[in-house]
């Protein structure tokens, strides 16, 4: 009998040592696997915090134009010297506000954490601006304004300064003296009012001896521009120089004085830049124009965004440079990369 009492004892034991390695090995086994699944849940967190980048929407006017690609260009390189994210995009044709709102719609969708807006419209995108807001995304205007103090800063040229600047070319090109004229894209729009004035005001404040004769709004367009410039020409036959706002009012100039053949007799200063008139510099109907730097543009779109995510103080606005450019300097790098067809 104690034999067989001892015997179960013996056979108790060793299944007691047994089931305690087993427990073991399990409690061993989990330890393990608890260990890997942790190193595994921080490697992937390491990996979408590397991933993880600041994300800016940039929302422009259009897309296929050569300004527009420059500004871009700005745009990416900001982004690479600053380590973040952009998307850049913008409409066929620079009409179709509609479509530039269902861009900066999906853009706030994406939940970025800024975004990039130059307006079409003014006043459209007030909605959409207000949802930024309330959603803590700062907006940073680039190229033109808003009718509203949601964004933070304004990246654009100062019109007024380079406005001044073209008076100061004309006064050099017709030395010192004479009747000047200036065709204007419009008399309501911020640009065109700036493009005027800052004219208008250095020449009648540092040259005397200029006497503005006549001042025009041909809306931008080539051939009410053109119509406009061989009036003044007619109604002034001593003028000497022509002022031309923007892209179209210059073009119409350059036209006006080659159809009534008085190329060499009227200097021409342009605003902005594109094949016709970079032909007619070439050409020597046009003196030279005053050009947006869209490079700059995009660059300090970017730049203001990340400063203002890092809590650094942005300008109300960032004057993005401009550039005088003529037969002489034509293709320096830094002008090449401002003018644009």
């Amino acid at each position: 009998m104690k034999k067989l009492i001892m015997l179960i004892m013996v056979v108790l034991l060793a299944g007691f040592v047994v089931a305690c390695g087993d427990n073991e090995e399990t409690v061993d086994s989990n330890s393990a696997g608890n260990e890997e699944g942790a190193e595994a849940n921080a490697g992937n967190n390491g990996e979408e915090a590397e991933d993880a980048e600041t994300y800016i929407a940039i929302v422009s006017k259009g897309f296929q134009h050569q300004f527009w690609q420059a500004v871009q260009e700005g745009a990416e390189q900001a982004a690479e010297e600053f380590n973040v994210e952009i998307t850049f995009e913008g409409p066929d044709d620079e009409s179709q506000v509609d479509v530039q709102m269902d861009m900066l719609l999906n853009a706030l969708d994406r939940g970025p954490d800024a975004i990039g807006f130059a307006a079409l419209d003014s006043q459209a995108s007030t909605s959409l601006l207000e949802t930024a807001q309330e959603r803590d995304i700062p907006v940073v205007a680039f190229d033109s304004g808003v009718d509203s103090d949601i964004p933070i800063t304004t990246a654009a040229t100062d019109n007024y300064a380079a406005a001044a600047l073209a008076a100061d070319k004309m006064a050099e090109n017709i030395g010192g003296k004479g009747e000047v004229a200036l065709v204007i894209h419009d008399q309501t729009s911020v640009t065109g009012v700036q493009r005027r004035d800052g004219f208008i005001e250095k020449i009648e404040s540092d040259y005397p001896d200029i006497e503005i004769v006549d001042t025009q709004y041909g809306g931008g367009d080539h051939l009410e521009s053109t119509n406009l410039a061989k009036t003044m020409m007619q109604s002034h036959p001593e003028l000497a120089g022509i002022y031309g706002s923007n892209e179209g009012s210059a073009v119409g100039v350059v036209n006006a004085v080659k159809e009534l053949d008085r190329a060499g007799d009227i200097v021409i200063i342009g605003f902005d830049s594109g094949q016709q008139q970079i032909d007619a510099i070439e050409s020597g109907v046009m003196v030279g124009a005053v050009t947006q730097n869209p490079v700059g543009i995009g660059y300090e779109t970017v730049k203001a965004a990340v400063d203002a995510l890092n809590g650094e103080e942005v300008p109300e606005l960032i004057d993005t440079g401009f550039l005088w450019f003529d037969a002489e300097n034509m293709q320096d790098e830094e002008v090449q990369a401002a003018i644009y067809e």
